[in-house]
């Protein structure tokens, strides 16, 4: 009866979700939507469309958690928000109707104030009608009849006396094992049915992969391209300029060396800090292009190094099982050394902290930092943390940052992958 009664319980709040969410964000929504025309759904049609999605995100998490069902969202990746004041919201109101997953979610709604609110009703009310048999067969007929004056029908039960109040109860228990037996799989069918619509498909996972990859391919290529360009420039303003000027003086010096040997010998010791410098240039350089540190000792300690050159107290909190692929390694720590070069140019912050870790379940590299500055980072206003974000979707990673006003800002990213053995 356990389980009977927390089938009941569960098809209970799913009901309540279903007859009286769904239906006001249905109802409001495509009111919404129809005034688009006139202009007001235009402003109003965004912030009902985040309430639907997080009432379906929330039906996912009960799906995961009453029944193990993992239902995927399949809403497209929003594009950077627009700042143009009153056009923001119609941009995005656009974005959204584009997206066949807003219309798969009103589908959605409908279902679930109907189909999915007979499914969910149903353990809830076999067992209250299984309980009034029950009680029936204990004595509650006679009340029932005085105050009726005639024979009170139960289910097709004409009860007016003892032993046809005994045949309700009889039927009352079978309603209790219906609902037991079967209580359990029908709250399991509702969310079976939520997935039909409210989730997405292998085929479409696939192909939103595919488009993804595609997507940061190009991504990747740019990212290379630029990163091409800007070492050949280093290259050519720097110690390229540095060698020549080098050959030149070293033509001079060929020639002072018989007539005005003093003169030589200071151009030499000019030549001998010049090639150290260009030395060091190109240090710097190769160093920039992978650092000595992370291909020595892994990632781990090269975001420490990292962390001990920012001018302001970095708490590191790092825990990697072991090293991972050299493209994964180089793409965190840039990624890292991007996200404190933020912290201290743009935050204001006093204290930032660093966590690295790796979630063996679903291979996960998770790196979060946190600064305790004045906030207000965005990822899409065109900052470096847009570049982090390319780079870290060549590898089907994610970044997610959390920035309100005042602080703090905490960006995480993630990016999957495994370690070597």
């Amino acid at each position: 009866m356990d389980e009977a009664a927390q089938a009941a319980g569960r098809g209970l709040a799913l009901a309540a979700l279903g007859i009286v969410g769904s239906v006001v964000l249905f109802s409001l929504t495509l009111v919404s939507i129809g005034l688009i025309p006139v202009g007001i759904g235009l402003y109003t049609t965004p912030w009902l469309v985040d309430l639907v999605r997080a009432h379906a995100e929330f039906r996912r998490r009960l799906a995961r958690r009453w029944c193990g069902i993992t239902i995927r969202s399949s809403y497209r990746p929003e594009p950077p928000p627009v700042r143009r004041g009153l056009v923001a919201h119609p941009v995005r109101t656009a974005d959204l109707l584009r997206d066949p997953a807003t219309w798969r979610d009103l589908e959605w709604l409908a279902l679930d104030f109907t189909v999915g609110f007979t499914l969910a009703v149903l353990p809830p009310a076999l067992l209250a009608e299984g309980v009034f048999g029950v009680l029936l067969a204990l004595g509650l007929w006679q009340l029932i009849t005085e105050a009726t004056g005639g024979e009170y029908w139960y289910a097709f039960i004409p009860v007016g006396d003892q032993g046809t109040a005994v045949l309700a109860g009889l039927l009352g228990l079978v309603w209790l094992g219906v609902v037991a037996r079967f209580g359990p799989a029908l709250v399991r069918v509702h969310f079976t049915a939520t997935r039909m619509l409210l989730g997405i498909s292998v085929k479409q996972a696939l192909t939103r992969r595919v488009e993804r990859l595609t997507e940061t391919r190009h991504d990747a290529l740019d990212t290379s391209a630029a990163e091409l360009r800007r070492i050949e420039r280093d290259l050519h303003d720097g110690a390229q300029a540095r060698l020549v000027a080098m050959g030149m003086n070293l033509g001079a010096v060929e020639a002072l060396i018989a007539r005005d040997p003093e003169q030589a010998r200071r151009l030499v010791a000019e030549l001998r800090e010049n090639s150290a410098e260009t030395l060091s240039e190109l240090r710097d350089l190769v160093r920039g292009i992978h650092p000595p540190v992370l291909a020595e000792r892994g990632l781990g300690d090269a975001v420490r190094a990292l962390a001990l050159r920012m001018p302001m107290p970095v708490e590191t909190d790092v825990e990697l099982p072991r090293r991972f692929e050299a493209p994964v390694e180089s793409a965190a720590y840039f990624a890292v050394s991007e996200a404190l070069t933020n912290a201290a140019k743009h935050s204001g912050a006093q204290r930032v902290w660093l966590e690295a870790g790796y979630r063996a379940e679903d291979r996960m590299l998770r790196i979060t930092v946190t600064d305790d500055g004045r906030g207000g980072a965005d990822a899409g206003g065109g900052s470096g943390l847009a570049g982090i974000e390319r780079r870290l979707g060549a590898f089907d990673g994610i970044l997610a940052v959390s920035s309100p006003a005042g602080g703090p800002t905490v960006v995480t990213m993630e990016i999957p992958c495994t370690p070597l053995r």
